[in-house]
């Protein structure tokens, strides 16, 4: 898998996931705002994020050999600066 594969890839998953869902910033923003209850605590659009990159990365620890962590653990970090505006 080359570079290029791999952030073309994350590209088509997050184009996919806003035609479906929404777009990102609008759902990470949701989510934030759920996991705030939850929690008891400001809860960033970042922060969800970042906590799904933690997630990915448990289970990439689990099989290294995921790629769809993998993919997803670039796509959230691609939205970062998106949702940092």
């Amino acid at each position: 898998m080359t570079q290029h594969t791999i952030l073309t890839q994350a590209a088509a998953v997050i184009k996919s996931r806003a035609e479906t869902y929404g777009p990102a910033n609008t759902a990470l923003r949701a989510i934030a705002a759920r996991w705030s209850l939850t929690l008891g605590q400001p809860i960033t659009p970042a922060q969800v994020a970042l906590c799904m990159i933690d997630l990915k990365m448990v289970r990439l620890a689990h099989d290294p050999n995921h790629r769809d962590s993998l993919v997803d653990v670039i796509g959230y970090a691609a939205l970062i600066p998106e949702v940092q505006r």
